[in-house]
């Protein structure tokens, strides 16, 4: 072999599976590092929710699963829950939110190699289950969608109010949007704050259509990529157990709860729509014990704030990629989880 031939670099190959518009923030971080040291990396759509024109110019789609197989990943990173085993390379779970108290957030189904946490509330957890099942790694990163979250520019809006961020859940036994409606539209009317509207991609559109009758100089409802942005620019959110709550918090901001499913003294948590005006008012006065107590809740659920989320993402996963511990055992079989995957993407190859 010649000297040429030895000095040859492998590019490594890495793919992002998606089905949702959330996915491109918490994938991007990750993406431009791939990119900086010259690896390769493509996305791939599930379904019709993810809205195409979000793709940038220079990012690679790869429109069929037959193309996806044949890329031929080294990795892939997955903000959601299930991947198809039969695309080559290990799986990686980054989450696609910091809301740990909902159903499902610590759910184990079978599909995953190694689970990026973000902090000791849930990394311990994670740990505990892995013990037991032995068939994944865990290793705490912090999240790389806030990686830009304390550099990026705030939302654009002309306005000397408070901004108060709306941003409930879809979850339908979670969801303050049907209960709030009145109330928000009453304080709108009000003038005294600026309300931005942010929902859930899966928020049922009844619910989306009806906040946009609301019509007012001081209300906006925005759709956008991005959530990072609005929550530089608002002053307070307002939402009920989402993820975005944490996000927030990161900030060091105040964030009003409606009925959250396990609230603590660092959220201003209200159960009665009669109470929305006083905890928006509370929210906008300076507190300090509630700011320290959103200080010491940041360092158990996100506890990273320099921006290197996505290095250690892609670290964790190159030391698996080099060397899978003999002590993993294989994955179970999942085989009615596996059938419902190919069903839905239509492939039946082996």
């Amino acid at each position: 072999m010649t000297q040429a031939q030895n000095n040859i670099v492998v590019k490594k190959r890495y793919l992002f599976y998606i089905s949702q518009n959330y996915s491109f923030e918490i994938l991007r971080p990750i993406q431009q590092q791939i990119l900086s040291r010259g690896d390769e990396c493509a996305w791939f759509v599930e379904g019709s929710d993810v809205n195409l024109t979000f793709f940038r110019h220079n990012e690679q789609r790869l429109k069929s699963i037959e193309e996806a197989i044949a890329f031929n990943p080294h990795a892939v990173f997955v903000p959601g829950n299930i991947v198809p085993d039969f695309i080559p390379g290990v799986k990686v779970q980054v989450f696609h939110g910091l809301e740990w108290k909902k159903k499902g957030h610590f759910s184990i189904r079978g599909f995953f190699d190694l689970y990026c946490t973000h902090g000791p509330i849930t990394t311990s957890r994670f740990n505990q289950m892995a013990k037991v099942a032995r068939h994944f790694l865990v290793k705490e990163t912090g999240w790389p969608k806030l990686d830009p979250l304390f550099q990026i520019a705030p939302y654009s809006l002309q306005t000397e109010k408070p901004v108060v961020l709306f941003a409930p859940t879809f979850s339908p036994n979670l969801t303050c949007a049907p209960i709030l409606f009145e109330e928000i539209k009453r304080l709108v009317a009000t003038d005294e704050h600026f309300w931005l509207v942010k929902f859930h991609p899966k928020m049922n559109p009844d619910w989306i259509a009806k906040y946009h009758t609301i019509q007012a100089d001081n209300y906006r409802v925005v759709d956008t990529d991005s959530c990072l942005p609005l929550l530089k620019r608002a002053h307070v959110l307002l939402s009920d157990t989402s993820s975005i709550i944490g996000e927030f918090l990161l900030l060091n901001k105040p964030a009003i709860t409606f009925n959250n499913a396990a609230p603590g003294e660092y959220l201003i948590n209200i159960q009665s729509v009669n109470q929305l005006n006083n905890a928006i008012n509370q929210a906008l006065n300076n507190n300090t014990q509630l700011i320290q107590q959103i200080t010491q809740a940041n360092a158990q659920l996100h506890p990273f704030t320099d921006g290197l989320s996505a290095q250690r993402v892609l670290a964790a996963t190159d030391q698996l990629i080099a060397h899978r511990p003999a002590t993993l055992k294989r994955k179970p079989l999942n085989l009615l989880r596996k059938f419902k995957i190919r069903k839905k993407l239509n492939y039946w190859k082996l």
